[in-house]
């Protein structure tokens, strides 16, 4: 199997018949997916005044996200997207509408945790969708890998958006605009991707296994979790390192501005890296990627400047899309045909449930010890786990037999019949 992408590679999946909408879909619904949970921070700490509140339901936000993208992914799998997703667009609508006005009408945390619990296990799990679309579209080769690569792209570019549309929205004259904003924007994508003609096609595989534990069954899946896991784990670490950073610094409002310096390179040596992947083989990619991020994090404690440290950040982010690029690309050589927006979940609860540990860890170390040593913990970090994935790295080179043709989609008279 090809890894490696050129420009009219991009081109040629971007272009792929039927596409054009659910591209533009999935752009919209994916746009306030880094917007969302923090505009809800944000709102919660105006109403409430407390940053401990705040956090704790923002908290609860990204627990959902966590326990809803593999549940969402699995249910995709076996009914197609269409029915799933306006079932929980329809509830996430609901949760946020509760949330709102529980936030409103100053409920108690016991309230608000619960309600933000349900918004992130609700949030339509569009990339997931999106993500597994491709394989239905686009026979295996160099032109699927550009769109795995755009997929990672356009996500690291949402969220670097993502923060910016939430603080600007926080100045207007309701603290609540950003996250009705968001929500509303996310809705109307979701349901635009999900009835789209193309992903209404999609039909679940006939003959794809059904394990009770479904992709994590897989030790190869397993392991691309774990390398999944290791990356939320480091990135959290820098994402709470930095604004300390910042703010030490006497430069707080430069915290976000600083974490957008990495993205901004991981989005430009993405599209650089898609061309000329290495490692080629997989199983060795995704130990090496991790390692060479890992190892890159520490340079992050060198700095005593915030320039110094924003030169850093850029070194440090080229090796950030590669690896979610490498991510999905893997799914296809560890999990059967058939349960590909389920193994997305499974990368997206790990990254999630690694960003959540990396932060809370690097609370606690910047609270008693300062920020070098949270930046030092995560560069270690990275590195010993970047060593469990190259010991299982067989797992991820053995990998399952799947068709290299792409999945087949329900026929007009099929559609027609629903």
């Amino acid at each position: 199997m090809s890894h490696s992408a050129r420009l009219s590679d991009y081109r040629a999946a971007l272009t792929t018949p039927g596409m054009r909408g659910p591209v533009v879909a999935s752009l919209l619904a994916r746009l306030p997916i880094a917007m969302v949970g923090l505009s809800l921070l944000l709102y919660v700490e105006r109403a409430t005044g407390s940053f401990a509140v705040a956090g704790m339901v923002s908290a609860a936000a990204l627990v959902g996200v966590a326990m809803g993208s593999v549940v969402q992914g699995r249910l995709m799998d076996r009914f197609g997207p269409t029915r799933p997703l306006a079932f929980v667009t329809g509830l996430f609508a609901l949760f946020v509408t509760f949330s709102v006005l529980a936030v409103e009408a100053g409920a108690p945390v016991y309230v608000l945790v619960p309600l933000a619990l349900g918004v992130g296990a609700t949030e339509p799990m569009v990339g997931s969708a999106s993500r597994a679309l491709w394989e239905r579209m686009v026979p295996s080769g160099a032109t699927r890998m550009a769109a795995y690569a755009y997929e990672s792209i356009s996500m690291e570019v949402f969220f670097i958006l993502g923060p910016g549309l939430a603080g600007l929205l926080l100045a207007a004259p309701w603290a609540g605009t950003g996250v009705v904003t968001g929500a509303v924007l996310m809705v109307v994508g979701a349901l635009w991707f999900a009835f789209n003609p193309v992903v209404r096609a999609w039909g679940p595989v006939a003959a794809a296994p059904r394990p009770l534990l479904g992709a994590f069954a897989y030790p190869g899946m397993r392991t691309v979790a774990l390398a999944a896991l290791g990356f939320g784990v480091t990135i959290g670490f820098v994402e709470v390192a930095v604004p300390a950073f910042a703010k030490a610094a006497g430069h707080a409002s430069m915290g976000g501005l600083m974490l957008s310096l990495w993205s901004i390179s991981s989005v430009i040596f993405g599209v650089l890296y898609g061309m000329r992947p290495w490692p080629r083989p997989m199983h060795l990619r995704l130990p090496v990627l991790l390692g060479g991020f890992g190892l890159l994090t520490l340079l992050l404690a060198i700095p005593l400047t915030l320039v110094g440290l924003g030169i850093a950040l850029f070194v440090v982010g080229t090796l950030i899309t590669p690896q979610s690029t490498a991510h999905s690309a893997a799914i296809e050589q560890v999990t059967p045909n058939g349960m590909a927006a389920e193994a997305f979940g499974w990368v997206i609860t790990s990254v999630t449930v690694g960003l959540a540990i990396g932060q809370g860890l690097s609370g606690q170390l910047i609270e008693h010890f300062g920020t070098r040593p949270a930046f030092v913990a995560s560069g270690v970090a990275g590195l010993l786990i970047a060593l469990a994935v190259w010991l299982l790295r067989g797992t991820v080179r053995r990998g399952v037999p799947r068709s290299a043709e792409p999945l087949p989609q329900r026929s007009e008279m099929e559609l027609a019949a629903r």
